[in-house]
């Protein structure tokens, strides 16, 4: 049986998370939080409408985190050209059907179930849903490699990117994974944690619950500060942070920087069971004004830092980003895959994707040659 839900709570927790892994975006608490905070539902463009699939038993046997959007925002594999197009042959581009985590670059399981047989289910049955309801279309935001390759072999029209990730060597600490970096590079690296040191910063790293509530109101203000220098407004709203400190707190760790003893900036990253994943970050400068490099010592130097001291195998620093090549990262394929009704549109959206995929695996093959480690 197949049926949508409009509320992640109308799914169990324990039925939703023995499916969807360990990766805390797509937890039941995750998304639970998203949406009891109003980030995504009512007018936010963002309407819930999780897929679940059972058996004759009524067990869950497959699930999908789904949405249907009024808008492109907060989803970072960008179809605006592609809804600018429809508008001008006269076409409505929303709403659209996508499966992702909300405001979540981030590769991760989309089509939870145990088999790929559910899998290929639960891709069927969005398609259809779309068909059904008369969207433009269904989108497959950054989802695992195997879950890819089923979305290809389901007439998916597969896109990439590319991201930049620290990935672990055979690094004991922080000293070891300096000295592998190349003289030039290792010396930046040093030249810039200097500077924020020289300037009397003090960096303090908390998780889980020795983050204070009056850690997380300054956090909040640093964030929104960001999205104000962008002029523009923050997805999220402290009445979420809030909650996933409670809900989820050992997956929270937050990195605060502080001058003569007040806190001027801070940078949250999840913790997940093998990876960290750098989220948000924003400054209060106090008296002494701006510091030069505190942001690359808050979303990277102290994430690297802590991912070696924790044994985890990964740091993503966020989307985008070809200056973090400089500092440690390396470059690494993202995927996505798309469905259009249109038949017009499917055709010109692949062909022009075939094309930006050769230039996407160019732009990835010269990264590679600029890897900042030693040969």
């Amino acid at each position: 049986m197949i049926r949508l839900h409009s509320q992640i709570t109308e799914l169990a927790a324990t039925e939703w998370d023995a499916l969807a892994g360990t990766q805390p975006f797509v937890s039941h608490a995750y998304l639970a939080a998203l949406e009891q905070t109003a980030a995504v539902g009512g007018r936010s463009g963002w309407e819930p409408c999780h897929l679940a699939v059972r058996d004759e038993a009524q067990q869950l046997i497959g699930a999908m985190p789904l949405y249907r959007k009024t808008h492109s925002y907060g989803e970072y594999v960008f179809d605006w050209a592609w809804a600018d197009a429809y508008q001008r042959h006269g076409l409505d581009y929303y709403p659209k059907l996508i499966s992702a985590i909300p405001f979540t670059p981030i590769t991760g399981p989309r089509l939870l179930a145990n088999d790929d047989a559910t899998r290929q289910i639960l891709l069927a049955a969005a398609v259809a849903i779309a068909q059904e309801a008369g969207d433009s279309s269904f989108h497959l935001l950054f989802p695992e490699a195997n879950e890819a390759t089923l979305a290809l072999q389901s007439g998916l029209i597969p896109r990439c990117d590319v991201q930049f990730h620290w990935l672990r060597g055979d690094w004991r600490d922080y000293a070891d994974f300096s000295d592998a970096l190349t003289r030039d590079k290792r010396k930046k690296l040093r030249q810039e944690r200097r500077k924020v040191s020289d300037a009397g910063v003090k960096i303090i790293r908390k998780r889980g619950s020795e983050i204070s509530e009056a850690d997380w109101h300054f956090f909040y203000r640093c964030y929104s500060n960001t999205y104000m220098e962008h002029r523009s407004t923050p997805y999220l709203s402290l009445a979420f942070f809030l909650q996933i400190a409670s809900s989820m707190p050992q997956a929270c760790l937050l990195v605060l920087a502080y001058q003569a003893g007040q806190p001027i900036a801070a940078a949250l990253n999840i913790v997940g069971p093998d990876r960290l994943y750098g989220r948000y970050w924003g400054a209060a400068w106090g008296p002494a004004g701006f510091v030069a490099n505190l942001h690359f010592e808050l979303c990277f130097y102290q994430g690297i830092e802590f991912a070696l001291e924790a044994g985890l195998d990964a740091f993503e620093g966020g989307a985008q980003g070809a200056h973090k090549l400089a500092r440690g990262f390396v470059p690494v394929s993202t995927q996505s895959a798309h469905w259009l009704a249109h038949a017009g549109f499917a055709d010109a959206i692949d062909q022009h994707l075939a094309k930006e995929r050769l230039a996407v695996n160019q732009w990835q093959s010269e990264l590679a040659q600029h890897q900042p480690f030693k040969r």
